[in-house]
């Protein structure tokens, strides 16, 4: 039997964010996402996060396989019983996926029975509920997210394709993340999936990427929705909300610097305006290091001539304890998972955090994994 999809205790917190690590591979991984097809899925994923309250802060779209690194925070509170949403709320979400004459309907059916509870001829807890419930319990669930995202994707792709069946593998996978330096690993790490693949040098340069659409932006990206999640998943655990306001200056520098480390630099010498010399340094491109399993001699001599690994190095080659690990954070916050999910593990297991191997020790002075991956790392 299969197990059911592993989502973190706390979901409904108020005080602790939760983040996914979701990818998904095209059946038989094959190369079909193109330019058009891509573009098509970032605009139905934005529109799925204006409808459910969840919130793509970094994603990366290539050719087989998609990652996005998803927030779902809790459903809204206020004086209504109608699970945190207000009417107008609620229409505002619908109008995100449906077309104006749908909405319109509901709107209608939402002022008569307002009109009947007005009148005492029915309870609000029953009419009015009744009609958001048939909506809200698609909202602010991780499942539904993507259930709803890749049916919508999937039936606009076998349309224009002249297809049918199935289009992704089995099921998408998810991994829980911890906020603060867990978060930010991993969005630097989605953002960097081009440029492990070779596509380009610099992430910026990628366009179907949350960091690509930030520094770009443009008519098929909206550069501010990408700045925002990534403000997010940079600054979640100092209480930063998802505002582009926040990203010039400290987050877009530091995260830059996160993700260009170890990049070839070019220096340019001028004469500025009055008469000084003016030196300039630009990162041309990260090098694509080919991926090695070091041994525990290599490993040492490696760290000793960089010094400690910056996570920035680690990122370059592929981590499956980032697509595999289930949890990834602190060892307390593993350890709280593994608490709260006690079930799923045998009677011999008393302790959930496990140190990452290979070229993931990186990381082991701050991250763990609640799965043990060293037989297959890279």
């Amino acid at each position: 039997m299969r197990q059911a999809r592993w989502l973190a205790e706390w979901r409904n917190s108020e005080s602790k964010p939760v983040f996914y690590h979701c990818i998904s591979r095209v059946v038989d991984r094959r190369f079909v996402l193109g330019t058009r097809e891509k573009e098509k899925f970032r605009a139905l994923m934005r529109m799925y996060e204006k409808f459910s309250g969840c919130r793509v802060t970094s994603y990366c779209l290539m050719d087989n396989h998609f990652h996005l690194l998803i927030e779902v925070p809790p459903m809204p509170k206020n004086d209504e019983s109608n699970a945190g949403l207000s009417d107008a709320e609620l229409l505002q979400r619908l109008s995100a996926l449906y077309n104006d004459a749908f909405v319109a309907t509901v709107a209608k059916e939402l002022a008569d029975a307002r009109k009947l509870v007005k009148a005492g001829l029915a309870e609000e807890s029953v009419v009015v509920a009744q009609i958001h419930a048939r909506y809200t319990y698609r909202m602010h669930d991780l499942g539904e997210f993507m259930k709803g995202l890749l049916q919508r994707y999937t039936q606009w792709h076998n349309r224009i394709h002249e297809r049918s069946g199935r289009l992704w593998e089995d099921r998408f996978k998810s991994v829980i993340v911890e906020d603060g330096i867990a978060a930010r690993t991993m969005a630097a790490y989605i953002d960097l999936n081009p440029v492990r693949a070779g596509l380009v040098k610099d992430p910026a340069e990628y366009r179907w990427s949350s960091y690509g659409e930030a520094i770009g932006g443009g008519a098929k990206g909206n550069g501010k929705t990408a700045r925002a999640g990534l403000v997010r998943a940079w600054g979640a655990h100092k209480g930063m909300l998802a505002d582009a306001a926040l990203w010039p200056g400290e987050v877009s520098r530091a995260y830059r610097k996160m993700l260009m480390a170890h990049a070839v630099e070019k220096t340019s010498e001028s004469i500025g305006p009055d008469g000084t010399l003016v030196r300039k340094t630009t990162r041309k491109g990260i090098p694509k290091e080919p991926h090695k399993q070091l041994t525990p001699e290599e490993q040492a001599a490696k760290q000793q001539r960089d010094g400690e690994i910056p996570f920035a190095r680690m990122l370059r080659h592929r981590i499956r304890y980032f697509t595999d690990g289930a949890v990834i954070g602190s060892r307390l916050f593993v350890d709280e998972a593994f608490a709260h999910s006690r079930t799923r593990f045998g009677p011999k297991r008393n302790s959930g955090a496990r140190k990452m191997r290979g070229d993931a020790s990186a990381a082991n002075p701050f991250l763990c994994s609640m799965r043990d991956l060293r037989k297959g790392i890279g």
